[in-house]
């Protein structure tokens, strides 16, 4: 198969990674602590990876990766219509996912693609428990309507931490020296953190988050060309 048409996949793939990552930490900070947010949160870090990954093949490939988003389920009045979102956003995965590994002879691309069908299959399996978990535990919406400063001081901060993590992750995986690829993947994570630390002060103040709302990137949308790197192999 042509290289290009390898990335547009690959690239499809990691803005449904995307939007998985935005959903399931909506869905884990709106939910409140506990441990199933704990867990819902524990497999966006896990999507986290698989979008990592993704985009580290493609830069082999010599493409540059998308950080676009892709959809997103963000409706439903309970936890558990949540829960069933979710299970839908891991469907759409892993349809995905077998139509690419089926389209691509590359065999290491098809191992790490299959690897990732194994762990978006796992996530259905916990998402379907959530669903039941959800329903019978009453868990609830925590968000509200506030809206005051403090509200858009926050969602400020949210809309920055969020650009700011896609530039980092972006010029991280197009960096050729290791050092610097390493201090700029600290300081996404840094500002990950950040962003987690807002997004709870957004709903225990009784807000919404707007990034998972329609939050418009203010990102470039050129982006540099990828450093030259060793063919995949």
């Amino acid at each position: 198969m042509d290289r290009q048409k390898i990335i547009e996949m690959l690239n499809q793939d990691i803005e449904g990674e995307h939007a998985g990552i935005i959903q399931y930490l909506g869905h884990a900070y709106a939910m409140g602590e506990g441990e199933m947010s704990c867990e819902v949160e524990a497999m966006a870090r896990e999507e986290m990876r698989h979008l990592d990954w993704l985009a580290e093949t493609i830069v082999e490939l010599g493409g540059t990766p998308s950080l676009e988003r892709g959809m997103m389920r963000t409706g439903g009045k309970a936890v558990s219509d949540w829960m069933s979102n979710d299970v839908l956003q891991e469907d759409d995965a892993i349809k995905l996912y077998k139509e690419h590994i089926k389209a691509i002879d590359d065999p290491k691309i098809k191992r790490l693609l299959k690897r990732i069908v194994s762990d978006e299959e796992s996530h259905r399996g916990d998402f379907i428990h959530f669903v039941d978990k959800a329903r019978k535990a009453g868990a609830t919406d925590h968000r509200g309507d506030k809206k005051d400063e403090v509200t858009e001081v926050l969602n400020w901060g949210i809309a920055h931490e969020y650009t700011v993590i896609l530039q980092y992750m972006l010029q991280s995986y197009l960096s050729p020296d290791a050092e610097m690829k390493k201090e700029l993947e600290d300081q996404a994570i840094n500002e990950m953190q950040h962003l987690g630390w807002l997004a709870e002060e957004i709903i225990d103040g009784g807000s919404r988050l707007p990034i998972c709302s329609g939050l418009t990137l203010r990102l470039r949308r050129k982006w540099p060309t990828p450093m030259t790197r060793p063919p995949i192999r």
